[in-house]
């Protein structure tokens, strides 16, 4: 008979299982997580309506879907912060049953509740860990505000680690001995040499007050960054700001790098002293000083005037610095009164922001001091 429809041992079902639908898709991976939160009880998303303080992010999303809505003519579609309970009770959240802790007591939880076993993003406004000896000592040298130190059980001493922990136990900061394996966990794997600094979030300062304060002194001078992204370039700006006698510095929320452990270490210790702001959009803030009687410079290689031909330096002055990559963006550019570029005999093609702003505020300052 042709064929072999009718040999002995044919299988008589297909060799693949049931086929799953799209819902089956990675379904084993999501075993044991638990549910889903709902859009509001998550802190991250525009609808969330928890009682947990609002993440910045979060309020920012809504503030931006509010705005949008008028535009259109529409209701927002956003939560209502407070009006629902997210937070832990004794061991789990309303309704939810008790967590369990060893021994079987339950265990107590503060914060958003999060689904089990699923990993949230953290807040911005979280701590920040300092890992690495060199590091951690720098900043401690430098004042970095610093609420924890942790050393890892069994670590080699050296100089280095007798100076971390001789300087913070006389600052006053705590020192937790924990293990290796727990630090591995808390550092996310990093190169951490048996240290880490946990330093808390940075205080910025509102952009008006920033403003405000400024005008009040006899010589106002600001400090502006458009999408510098290396916090060690921001340091040092930071402390160039400080050096020259400006009244303060504003970064973007946005692509843009805020004041981290680095960014406190390179300026070394002036964030301390030097104002910083967060501003939502770089090109209307510019326009706010403009309108309060500053000067806006750009800092532009193809400048159409000569930073040592800068007749604005002795006036109200705003300096803003470009990216180390791109400069400054279009809208900044066109948004400044003046582009100014730094002369140099060289070919070099341009300077590293820190550096050019550092040129500009010495030069900015020589001018005032000549005129005072």
């Amino acid at each position: 008979m042709a064929g072999n429809s009718q040999r002995r041992g044919r299988r008589l079902t297909p060799k693949a299982g049931a086929p799953k639908g799209s819902g089956g898709k990675n379904k084993d991976s999501l075993a044991g997580r638990g549910r889903t939160l709902p859009a509001d009880e998550r802190p991250w998303h525009k609808a969330y309506s928890g009682t947990e303080k609002l993440p910045q992010r979060t309020a920012w999303k809504q503030d931006k879907e509010r705005r949008a809505a008028a535009e259109e003519g529409r209701a927002p579609k956003i939560g209502q912060p407070g009006s629902k309970d997210t937070t832990w009770g004794k061991g789990g959240g309303r309704g939810a049953p008790a967590a369990k802790g060893r021994g079987g007591k339950p265990a107590g939880r503060s914060g958003p509740r999060v689904a089990p076993g699923r990993k949230a993003n953290p807040a911005k406004d979280s701590p920040e860990l300092l890992v690495g000896r060199n590091p951690v000592l720098e900043s401690l040298r430098a004042q970095v505000p610093a609420t924890a130190l942790y050393t890892a059980q069994g670590i080699d001493i050296d100089d280095r680690v007798n100076e971390i922990v001789r300087t913070a136990a006389d600052r006053g900061i705590a020192i937790l001995e924990i293990s290796r394996a727990e630090l591995d966990r808390m550092t996310g794997g990093v190169l951490h040499q048996g240290v880490g600094l946990q330093v808390p979030p940075f205080a910025y300062e509102p952009f008006e007050d920033l403003m405000a304060a400024s005008l009040e002194q006899a010589a106002p001078l600001l400090v502006a960054l458009d999408g510098v992204t290396d916090p060690r370039n921001l340091g040092a700006v930071i402390r160039s700001a400080a050096a020259f006698g400006a009244q303060g510095v504003f970064v973007p929320e946005r692509r843009a790098a805020g004041i981290t452990a680095t960014a406190w270490r390179t300026s070394a210790g002036a964030a301390a002293r030097v104002p910083v702001a967060q501003v939502t959009n770089l090109t209307r803030s510019l326009k706010a000083c403009k309108d309060a009687g500053f000067i806006v410079v750009g800092l532009d290689a193809d400048g159409q005037t000569d930073l040592y031909d800068l007749e604005a330096a002795v006036g109200p002055l705003v300096v803003v610095v470009g990216s180390e990559g791109r400069g400054l963006s279009r809208l900044v550019g066109e948004t400044c009164d003046l582009t100014v570029s730094i002369p140099m005999v060289s070919d070099v093609e341009s300077l590293n922001a820190s550096v050019a702003a550092a040129v500009t505020l010495a030069e900015v300052a020589r001018r005032r001091s000549v005129e005072a």
